[in-house]
């Protein structure tokens, strides 16, 4: 239980009623304005503490509390996209208690997540995918004579994504499907593109469903003449309320179509929703919302609040993490070179490009939630002698794989990759884990992976790429860089160039073991390293700045590996499959200083683990210096057996 529980009677007397949604129907219609109230003061008092998505949210308070009222939850499925915006949801199904413990290890998801609640029914954890799995459901339950309904609620920001506009394509009309959009001009920055500026034109009328419901029922009974009536006087219908209205792309692709109106007016919602479920046919309802509506801050600045980190967190100084190095940095180069352009997919803040597009807005395209769009379009600006920087989230470079390979790479074009938020990442989970680009990257050829660590490595890593001609990717964690590396591996001065970087001198001597590793989990090879070090083993760690191509690195880490005989452990918080253990270590099969090596692989086995209470994501994947520095125990003792 929360250590404030005892103050819940008297500070939320309403929400304190609801532990599941059938709780929110016996709620008096009169009290919803003031039970909005007290879940907005809730939801805030909550995030600042746990950290989370809270303007999104705030915006969406009354659309949850009328969807939870109209449908029978959780007999009709409720999905949400990208799920950041679910909050509400979660409290309205009885995960209240468990509230203070969102996005924490062993604690409730900051997403939709199956096997938390049977209230989830699908997992979103990325954005545009949700109307594909809506359809889904909706089609199983027609095929098996299900009565449920599918409600689908969609932030304006995922219209941006094409996959959305797939699935329209292929909506049914007659299905108990309902698609909530849920328009606040945001999606993480303000939404641009045709689709936006059609939503804020779009104009329709509610009033006429019932009677044209009834009408409809009573000609359809005429005998002989009734049905090519009711043909008639919809086809009428359409034309007079195109003539008076306009048409809009949805009514276009066969959905009934209602709206827009007020989303942050509950009563007005539930109205709309009990008139979608009365059609009997596929709809969408179109809402507009304040987001960060309740708290003036977020009603403000509305990005700045999108996702906030927990009040206990360690705050990095200001412009001080690699988002904001390699942002500045890349206006550096831009400043030499007017070919320079930079590409985000709806993260301009995130990615750290806000400085760029305030100094070069013709060369900076935001192309919306449309990670395949946004390589590809590098890929034709490249083509024409431009020099794209493409900044996307390691999570999110995912979508593009078809893209980087048949676009970029078969045609040898010099596209940059500015990977962020690499490697295992504890607040977002699994969704939002960066560990597999290491892999799927490494299959690819005609292209180069950098993996720096250090304000300066990145800065060296970007002077290279935009000089190599060729396609390049840079992958950089999320935070600051770590002083134990800059001490361990730079303690002269930055790099001048990329290297592969030892933590022992040439005059220490031999070590006993040595840990081949890239990206921050070089910290957990050092406290390994410590830990071993007590029990009077010497433990050497190198550092990889750059892992492709492959060849190249190998030929580093041979010149640094110790003549004799000792056991070589790949360390990376990546999966292991294709990873850089597996790929590195065959390029190094054919260096005679590794004829009497003991090589080992220590990586991710479970790219979908979750930290329980207490835990890191590294003790949860079990590559914690704990575990390495057992490892290497293990590893010593076999090479002394032998």
């Amino acid at each position: 239980m929360p250590d404030n529980q005892e103050n819940f009677g008297l500070r939320y007397p309403l929400l304190d009623r609801i532990r599941t949604p059938d709780d929110l129907k016996r709620i008096p219609a009169s009290e919803l304005e003031p039970l909005a109230a007290e879940i907005r003061s809730y939801l805030i008092e909550q995030v600042r503490i746990t950290g989370g998505h809270l303007a999104s949210n705030l915006g969406a308070v009354e659309l949850s509390l009328a969807i939870h009222r109209v449908f029978r939850s959780p007999h009709d499925h409720i999905i949400f996209d990208v799920g950041h915006q679910s909050y509400i949801h979660k409290l309205l199904t009885g995960r209240r208690e468990q509230f203070p413990t969102l996005r924490q290890a062993g604690g409730l998801s900051g997403f939709p997540k199956r096997c938390e609640s049977a209230y989830d029914c699908f997992g979103t954890g990325h954005s545009s995918t949700s109307l594909s799995a809506a359809l889904g459901f909706a089609e199983a339950d027609r095929l098996s004579g299900s009565d449920a309904y599918t409600v689908c609620v969609l932030g304006d920001g995922a219209y941006t994504g094409g996959m959305i506009h797939e699935a329209l394509n292929n909506c049914r009309k007659k299905l108990r499907l309902i698609i909530v959009l849920n328009e606040n001009e945001m999606s993480i920055s303000k939404n641009i593109g045709r689709f936006a500026k059609e939503l804020s034109r779009l104009r329709a009328s509610t009033g006429y469903i019932r009677t044209k419901n009834a009408v409809s029922g009573m000609l359809s009974h005429i005998p002989l003449v009734g049905k090519r009536m009711v043909a008639s006087l919809i086809g009428f219908k359409q034309e007079l309320k195109g003539a008076v209205y306009g048409s809009n792309v949805f009514e276009n692709l066969g959905l009934f179509y209602l709206g827009p109106a007020d989303g942050n007016d509950e009563a007005a919602v539930e109205k709309l929703l009990t008139d979608a479920k009365a059609t009997n046919q596929s709809c969408i309802i179109h809402l507009k919302t304040k987001k960060g509506k309740g708290y003036p801050p977020a009603e403000a600045t509305p990005d700045k609040y999108h996702g906030m980190p927990p009040a206990s967190a360690t705050r990095p100084e200001p412009g001080q993490t690699f988002s904001c190095l390699m942002g500045r940095k890349l206006c550096a180069l831009a400043q030499k070179d007017d070919k320079i352009c930079a590409i985000t997919a709806a993260m301009a803040d995130g990615t750290g490009l806000l400085q760029f597009r305030g100094m070069f807005p013709p060369r900076f395209f935001d192309v919306g939630i449309a990670e395949e769009h946004a390589v590809t379009f590098a890929a034709g600006l490249a083509a024409n002698g431009y020099r794209p920087a493409v900044a996307i989230y390691s999570t999110f470079l995912q979508r593009s794989y078809d893209n980087i390979i048949h676009d970029v790479a078969l045609q040898k074009l010099p596209v940059v990759f500015l990977i962020d938020r690499a490697g295992m990442n504890l607040s977002d989970g699994p969704t939002h884990y960066g560990v597999f680009d290491v892999a799927f990257l490494s299959q690819i050829p005609n292209l180069r992976l950098y993996t720096p660590v250090t304000r300066g490595a990145l800065e060296t890593a970007m002077d290279e790429a935009f000089r190599a001609g060729c396609a390049c990717a840079i992958r950089y964690p999320n935070g600051c860089e770590s002083p134990r590396v800059l001490q361990t591996f730079y303690p002269d001065a930055a790099p001048g160039r990329i290297a592969v970087r030892s933590s022992l001198a040439p005059a220490d001597g031999a070590p006993d073991a040595v840990i081949v590793t890239h990206g921050r989990i070089v910290t957990e090879a050092l406290a390994a390293a410590d830990l071993l070090a007590a029990e009077g083993r010497r433990v050497g760690v190198l550092l990889l700045e750059q892992l492709m191509p492959y060849g190249d690195t190998a030929a580093q880490v041979a010149a640094l590996l110790p003549e004799a005989a000792c056991p070589v452990l790949f360390l990376e918080e990546e999966v292991r499959a294709g990873g850089m253990g597996m790929m590195l270590s065959w390029a190094l099969r054919g260096y005679p200083v590794m004829r009497n090596k003991r090589v080992d692989i220590l990586a991710l086995e479970d790219p979908f683990c979750v930290p329980a209470a207490g835990q890191s994501c590294w003790q949860a994947a079990g590559l914690d210096a704990a575990a390495i520095a057992q490892r290497l125990r293990s590893a010593l003792t076999e090479c002394k057996q032998s």
